[in-house]
């Protein structure tokens, strides 16, 4: 299947909820990113409305739409009706002006496409062709089928949607004709592109509002009424079966929206539960009003002033429309399920144990990863659409034992406050530093207890903090080099305290030492000092007296 969808790598978020929402799983995480299965996507679009980072895209059409204007050939547009919720006020006068403006030879209503199925649906039904009839109107709904429940392909209409029988007739009345479909569902690109040649192009909504730019305010033209357009409730829940005669009452006429609950209508049908009915089956909620691709500006919908939008523009009589055979408007749709891959429970429970969950109370079933159950995500593990670290449970756990084993095993005290100075954790190192028997006794008080709270109160009010400052726990007896932290995304005050008090001792032994060696050595030399200073002076006493013994001798012996 050609790429109608598709994600911007740099935006995926790996927040899972693309995969929560698609009701067929279609969607492979590998390397950081999300990636959608082609041929196992049924073209919902809930991927791309969900998106909390904008990561998908809608593959863009314009530059196809307008090398049809300029090959020459006219081009026609078919208008889905929802275009009167999707722009509001929009008439189609004010559509075909504008379309008109940009090179299209005319614009029309898909309803007129819609009163030629109803026609057929009608016809269906009056000659009791098939006990169950399943609408084919919807492009989703129809590959929902072929992918997933071939069996129910038989119960499917063999009529063409309201887009193709409308682009067929518009190439009949109109030949050489090209012809461009505008609405709001991504699915009828695919449609489009796999039904020949009826339709040439697929715009949406958000195409089209792109393209028009400003221009998108003049589509609010006036015209008069037109009684004969009841098909304009196509688009709206119960919408077919409101247009429909519904004349044989041994049939049920269903009404279904929403791909889920088309899942449980379908497998009622191959249960054998419905009897003679004919099901409406449209995949988005609200019907095609709902689709994913109206305008940005409309993205959040309101199904009521969708729904008034659409009554309020709608008649209550047929459009004129051409009468085909059934044969002219008739489509096979063939099965495209993929042969299932047998995975046998032994292979399931080894993926599931290496996340841990080896025991059934383990499977706690979250869908934080995206899929429904455990098993189903084992199972997507073991097709290569999963991998296991999707499971936030199991990586949470990991992380906590992870982070708990270092913080319990460093032998570094760890105090964790809140922004009240309310201990929130505090690990074994630290209760050993200060001498708490058990860590309950002192979580939740205020840090007060156990530590001066000055450097935390100063690290809340700053909004920072300090870094190996040593202190002194006189309660404890303890010297410590103790680092505050403020987490400013947490809003936590983080103490890391590391014991330093045998380094601390041993360092002011060595200084006592170094300080009596200096006053010992001090008095020494004093000493040496005062004897030297003795031995000099009683020298020079003796210098003195022999010195004036010597000169009277010198003298005495100079007179003889």
């Amino acid at each position: 299947m050609p790429e109608y969808l598709k994600l911007k790598q740099s935006n995926c978020k790996n927040c899972y909820k693309c995969i929560r929402h698609c009701p067929v799983k279609s969607i492979q995480f590998s390397g950081q990113q999300a990636n959608i299965i082609d041929n196992e996507c049924v073209l919902c679009g809930q991927c791309f409305v969900v998106c909390p980072q904008n990561a998908k895209e809608i593959r863009d059409d314009v530059a196809q739409a307008q090398a049809l204007l300029a090959g020459g050939a006219p081009v026609y547009a078919s208008v889905a009706p929802s275009f009167a919720a999707n722009f509001p006020g929009a008439t189609i006068s004010g559509m075909t002006g504008v379309l008109r403006g940009l090179g299209f030879a005319g614009a029309e209503e898909t309803a007129v496409g819609a009163t030629m199925v109803k026609a057929l649906y009608d016809e269906m039904i009056e000659r009791e062709a098939q006990e169950v009839i399943i609408s084919t109107c919807c492009p989703t709904v129809n590959l929902l089928v072929q992918k997933y429940y071939p069996a129910a392909l038989p119960y499917m209409a063999p009529v063409l949607s309201p887009m193709q029988a409308h682009c067929l007739d518009l190439r009949r009345r109109y030949p050489g004709a090209k012809t461009v479909f505008i609405g709001p569902c991504i699915a009828k690109k695919a449609e489009a592109e796999s039904g020949g040649e009826m339709v040439d192009c697929v715009l949406t909504f958000e195409e089209l509002s792109r393209w028009l730019g400003e221009g998108a305010g003049e589509l609010a033209a006036p015209e008069a009424p037109n009684e004969n357009s009841r098909a304009r409730f196509f688009p709206t829940v119960g919408g077919i079966l409101r247009v429909m005669e519904k004349r044989n009452h041994r049939y049920a006429y269903i009404a279904v929206d929403g791909l889920e609950n088309c899942e449980r209508m379908i497998a009622d049908v191959l249960r054998g539960k419905t009897g003679p009915c004919f099901i409406e089956m449209s995949a988005c909620a609200g019907s095609c009003v709902g689709g994913p691709a109206m305008s940005q500006t409309q993205r959040q919908r309101t199904p009521v002033r969708d729904y008034i939008a659409i009554a309020n523009y709608a008649g209550s009589g047929d459009f004129p429309a051409t009468v085909y055979p059934a044969a002219a408007l008739a489509k096979t749709l063939p099965s495209l399920a993929a042969r299932p891959v047998a995975l046998g429970t032994e292979a399931i429970n080894a993926v599931l144990a290496k996340i841990g969950k080896t025991k059934p109370e383990d499977e706690l079933n979250c869908g934080s990863c995206g899929y429904n159950t455990c098993r189903e995500k084992a199972r997507a593990v073991l097709e290569g659409k999963a991998t296991l670290t999707m499971c936030l449970p199991y990586l949470k756990e990991r992380a906590e034992s992870f982070s708990d084993s270092i913080i319990g095993n460093t032998p570094n005290g760890i105090v964790v406050l809140n922004e009240s100075f309310e201990v929130q954790q505090i690990n074994a190192a630290a209760c050993r530093l200060m001498n708490i028997r058990d860590k309950r006794d002192i979580m939740g008080d205020h840090v007060v207890r156990i530590l001066d709270p000055t450097p935390f109160i100063d690290a809340g009010q700053k909004r920072e903090g300090s870094f190996e400052r040593r202190v002194y726990l006189a309660d404890y007896q303890k010297y410590v080099d103790q680092t505050v932290i403020y987490d400013r995304e947490y809003h936590i005050i983080i103490c890391i305290m590391r014991d330093v008090t045998d380094e601390t001792l041993r360092q002011s032994a060595r200084e006592e030492f170094n300080r009596q060696a200096v006053e010992i050595t001090d008095k020494v030399i004093e000493k040496q000092m005062r004897a030297v200073q003795e031995i000099a002076s009683l020298l020079g006493e003796t210098t003195a007296e022999t010195k004036v013994a010597l000169t009277k001798l010198k003298e005495s012996l100079s007179d003889a």
